[in-house]
């Protein structure tokens, strides 16, 4: 049986979340509130593409449209967002021998570019999938080149003492040795979100560089994503003054280090005890992964790696259109989709 695919609407959008519990591939910005945040943040159209077999869903790959000058841009994630993969996502998939998985996965990836192209005619296309999203190859029949980025994921299943172990010793003696009376560390609300995010805008002023998330971005992320799934995980000092901060976000059985990291003026290791108390945490619930969203460059890289993770790749895939090939603008659209950290 063949696959067809279509926008969801209506009725139909209402089961989309419904497909997203059924993907391991797929992470908490797929959810309809997370693919609507990012559209409403970049001005952009999005087209939450549903594939069926028959009336079955078999994988879902939201897009978003733009302009930019003459051209027809279509994108998964949507930039400046601190999202870094999206993407294709098949549905229980997990229960598929592999020739048919190929099959299955073939048959998606081909129909998904025919709807995109045949809807949307864009002038480049680049979609990032997450790192459980293994099979690129029908992407590159279809032309577009697939190119590798890399994020440090940390196992949480072994046992706490094992996983303490693996830490650098930088990070053990911090946690082992800081007096857990000069600092405390909890979750907090949104008004700790907006502080956490408020430093890590100051820091990119610092750097002169630029830093897209507002206070209505991170408001609407608090306020719409499913309960509990936004972690302000804050740590303060004896004095009652914020150290640091992280906001993670949680979904299925891993926890994303999305943003935060920033430091105070403070003597205690404030990043090592957060990463280590988050870890520590989302264990206790069952969480299976951390990851520290971005290995990228280099350094960044230096510090996520104390936490015993192992590198994971996602890929991001990119076709341009024989009129943007043709055009000596080209390299302005390649810089259009920034590097991911």
């Amino acid at each position: 049986m063949s696959i067809t695919v279509r926008r969801a609407e209506g009725d139909e959008l209402e089961q989309w979340d419904s497909y997203v519990s059924r993907s391991e591939e797929a992470g908490p910005f797929h959810q309809r509130a997370g693919l609507e945040l990012l559209a409403d943040h970049t001005d952009t159209t999005l087209h939450p593409l549903v594939a069926y077999k028959g009336q079955q869903a078999v994988g879902i790959l939201p897009v978003f449209e733009e302009r930019k000058g003459p051209f027809t841009l279509v994108v998964t994630p949507p930039s400046h967002t601190e999202v870094y993969y999206l993407g294709a996502a098949l549905l229980d998939a997990h229960q598929l021998k592999q020739r048919k998985l190929e099959r299955r996965n073939r048959r998606f990836v081909y129909t998904c570019h025919e709807w995109i192209e045949a809807n949307l005619e864009p002038d480049l296309t680049h979609i990032r999938n997450t790192d459980r999203y293994l099979d690129h190859r029908p992407f590159k029949e279809k032309g577009y080149e697939v190119e590798p980025y890399y994020t440090y994921v940390t196992d949480l299943t072994p046992d706490t003492d094992d996983l303490l172990m693996a830490l650098s010793s930088d990070a053990r003696s911090n946690v082992r040795n800081t007096d857990e009376d000069a600092y405390e560390i909890e979750i907090g609300g949104l008004d700790e979100a907006k502080e956490i995010i408020d430093r890590v805008r100051e820091r990119h002023e610092d750097q002169d560089t630029p830093y897209f998330i507002d206070d209505d971005y991170v408001t609407r992320l608090y306020e719409t994503f499913p309960d509990d799934q936004i972690k302000p995980y804050t740590c303060y000092t004896t004095d009652g003054g914020m150290a640091g901060g992280i906001v993670a976000i949680e979904h299925d059985d891993t926890i994303y280090r999305w943003q935060g990291g920033t430091k105070g003026d403070v003597d205690i290791p404030v990043n090592d005890l957060l990463d280590w108390h988050i870890m520590e945490d989302a264990k206790s619930r069952g969480i299976e992964r951390y990851d520290f969203v971005g290995a990228n460059q280099r350094r960044i890289c230096r510090y996520k790696s104390k936490f015993a993770p192992d590198l994971a790749a996602y890929h991001g895939v990119r076709r341009r259109s024989p009129r943007a090939e043709a055009v000596s603008t080209v390299r302005g659209l390649r810089s259009l989709v920034p590097f991911p950290r």
